[in-house]
């Protein structure tokens, strides 16, 4: 059986944990490249670099695995890995895995997500992982669950313009009770700035951020997580109008509105 190609990114920076365990977890399974940023891009969402150059360099990993770091974000480095890395297109595009978790509405501000969609606008698919553990990512406890997720939804392929959000639950290295399909949930990270200041007497900020918790859906990516299910959400994000509103003013004209 032909392996599956897969390209690896990510938003910690090449030198992660969590992108080595990825790579760990698929790479006697499949052919792998690794496209990621020089250094950590957490929260870069889709954006991408237009008023800097971009530097590619090669990195060491392992003799089977070209690998390069880019001064990008990580739709930066789908880009780049498609438009000039690549000879061939990726059968997928994976990311991650992410320290901290990407539930709730925290996607919408995720650079682990925003690799993933770049894929997506080029018909390739993906799926994003992420840790909720923080400070030590539970490595060897998900590793069984990665490919198997990974090759079940290559031989099912997902819906045009589909990915799939994977976020692992907190204490996963002591429980895991299982997989979930789930629905996005609504919490996220609110501002909560940090005032400081320097020397010189101007105050600066930290955003920082408190998570702003919401009554959620049971069957939320937020809810199963906190239960210890491992969250599997399918994100569209092939057609953004909303239906309802273009229906409702499908007919409106300037003489409408002066």
């Amino acid at each position: 059986m032909t392996q599956p190609f897969l390209l690896i990114t990510n938003d910690d920076g090449i030198n992660a944990p969590g992108i080595k365990h990825l790579w760990q977890a698929v790479h006697t399974h499949a052919n792998v490249a690794i496209v990621a940023p020089h250094h950590e891009r957490s929260g870069s969402g889709l954006s991408i670099t237009w008023t800097k150059p971009l530097h590619i360099r090669p990195v060491p990993w392992d003799k089977e695995t070209p690998a390069w770091s880019l001064n990008g974000t990580p739709a930066d480095c789908i880009k780049m890995a498609l438009a000039v890395l690549l000879e061939k297109k990726p059968d997928m595009i994976i990311s991650g895995i992410n320290r901290g978790s990407n539930s709730g509405r925290t996607v919408l501000y995720s650079g682990t997500i925003g690799g993933v969609i770049e894929g997506i606008f080029k018909d390739i698919p993906g799926i994003a992982f992420s840790f909720s553990d923080f400070e030590e990512p539970p490595l060897c406890a998900t590793e069984k669950y990665i490919f198997p997720i990974i090759q079940h939804f290559l031989n099912h392929p997902l819906p045009k313009g589909t990915l799939l959000n994977v976020n692992f639950p907190l204490h996963a290295k002591d429980r895991i009770l299982g997989v979930r399909m789930a629905k996005q949930g609504k919490g996220y990270w609110r501002e909560a700035p940090d005032r400081r200041l320097h020397p010189e007497g101007a105050p600066y900020y930290w955003l920082g951020g408190a998570w702003g918790a919401v009554e959620e859906d049971p069957e939320s990516d937020v809810a199963l997580l906190e239960q210890g299910y491992i969250a599997i959400v399918p994100i569209q994000v092939n057609e953004l109008t909303c239906q309802n509103t273009f229906e409702k003013f499908r007919h409106l004209t300037e003489k409408d509105l002066l």
